[in-house]
């Protein structure tokens, strides 16, 4: 049962956007971190407060506690599907960000064009274990300037960082001695 409603979930389609001929591979998918789905479901609890309500309460207001569920529910439902579609995506050849439910926003930046990468952390995003990036490249008002909530952000960093070193954009390793 739980296997079929997780079916009913759409899902980006990652793979259509590769350029597979070129040899491009993902080396990771990142969904936002799980602290960006509290905000939904604080608005389902409280969903659940007014259809308490509704059923409690009242019998000639009940009818606008449900609404007011309803509508609550929905916007919970939408702000998560939001969240849940919305991907950042690492290749050996470049990071795209793909987003949207209804209609498709795909932002990408070629590796070589990274010039710098800012790893933002706030107290709360240390202790729960989220960050946020920010990217430089030559082009600075691009599609693909912030990425939020993003988990393990400093091993996220390095993976981009391991992926434009071994594309040889900055230079020969030094070897260890």
């Amino acid at each position: 049962m739980l296997r079929w409603i997780w079916s009913l979930i759409p899902r980006q389609n990652i793979e259509k956007h590769l350029l597979v001929d070129e040899g491009e591979v993902v080396i990771d998918e990142v969904a936002h971190h799980w602290i960006v789905y509290t905000l939904p479901i604080l608005e389902f609890v409280l969903g659940l407060g007014f259809l308490a309500l509704a059923i409690f309460g009242p019998m000639n207001i009940g009818w606008f506690w449900l609404v007011l569920m309803g509508a609550l529910w929905l916007h919970a439902l939408w702000r998560s599907l939001h969240e849940h579609m919305d991907r950042f995506v690492i290749t050996n050849m470049r990071v795209f960000r793909i987003s949207g439910v209804v209609t498709r926003k795909i932002a990408t930046m070629p590796i070589a064009r990274i010039l710098d990468i800012t790893v933002d952390q706030p107290f709360f995003g240390r202790i729960m274990g989220y960050g946020h990036f920010v990217f430089e490249s030559a082009a600075q008002e691009q599609g693909l300037r912030e990425i939020r909530y993003i988990g393990d952000p400093s091993g996220r960093d390095l993976t981009i960082q391991r992926v434009i070193q071994r594309s040889g954009l900055r230079g020969p390793r030094a070897s260890m001695p």
